[in-house]
């Protein structure tokens, strides 16, 4: 088997031990199944860009916080710098994501670290420490699958009070542990209150979920949660324990399109006060 040069790099260092085998390769990275000391882990090795295929980057990067204007006018104007420093930032997110939603008590592997841009995680296996399949491979009878929805509607909850949003969630990137669903997969997380695109990657992921779910309880294909819990988000009201209802009655009440008008003018002003202040700097 031959080792990406960053695996090989951890190798050589004594940060793992051995490489078990390859677990699976995606379009933005390749997993191993690596051994530390006497626990089975996985190692993620993220691919440079040119070899990766995942399109509309930048509609996920939206709203994320970068270290500072020197690096986000670069990134902006995709000089050499700026490329290597979106190259950085991208592959940082899913540790950043990992850390963040871990603490919130989001169902997620556990992070052991990130070196030279690996990414050394729990390996989620099922009953029999085999590595864990992903949702979309596994029967459910209508309880289960009921049971799931509902543990990932939570899970989903969970993750926009913490202010993230998935972004790419779906049967592909839940895997189905030995304690139940685990969401994997967190590159493109997405900044709740940061990025425009924020409700529609929100009812993706949960209509992604509840079609897949739905094909063992139908009931579940009449919910609508991700207004639900978006109203909430808006409000100031979603907290990570926030109980749902699956209904929601969408407002018909015309726009007032003066506080409109006013409120893209505001907005436009305050960009152009902080592009003036980036040029100071």
């Amino acid at each position: 088997m031959r080792l990406p040069a960053a695996l090989q790099e951890l190798l050589d260092e004594g940060i793992i031990d051995a490489v078990v085998r390859q677990l699976k390769s995606g379009k933005e990275a390749s997993v191993y199944v690596v051994r530390c000391g006497d626990q089975t882990r996985c190692a993620k090795v993220y691919k440079d860009m040119a070899q990766r295929s995942f399109q509309r980057r930048a509609q996920y990067q939206e709203g994320r916080k970068v270290r500072g204007s020197r690096e986000s006018r670069a990134m902006a104007k995709s000089t050499r710098y700026g490329r290597k420093e979106q190259e950085s930032a991208w592959k940082n997110a899913e540790v950043d994501a990992l850390y963040r939603l871990s603490g919130a008590g989001v169902r997620v592997p556990q992070p052991f670290g990130f070196f030279n841009g690996v990414l050394i995680m729990e390996m989620v296996t099922d009953a029999y420490g085999d590595s864990a399949p992903r949702l979309g491979e596994v029967e459910l009878s209508a309880a289960v699958a009921r049971d799931y929805h509902r543990f990932l509607i939570g899970q989903i909850v969970r993750m926009l009070s913490a202010g993230l949003i998935h972004g790419d969630l779906s049967q592909f990137n839940v895997l189905i542990g030995e304690q139940g669903p685990v969401i994997i997969d967190l590159p493109q997380a997405v900044d709740a209150a940061g990025n425009n695109n924020s409700f529609a990657m929100l009812e993706r992921d949960v209509t992604n979920i509840t079609e897949k779910l739905g094909q063992f309880a139908p009931e579940l294909l009449e919910t609508r949660f991700a207004h639900e819990m978006w109203t909430l988000f808006e409000q100031g009201e979603l907290k990570p324990d926030s109980e749902l209802t699956g209904i929601h009655i969408r407002d018909e009440t015309p726009a007032n399109l003066d506080q409109v008008v006013s409120a893209i003018e505001d907005a436009r002003y305050e960009e152009m006060a902080r592009r003036e202040r980036e040029a100071a700097e």
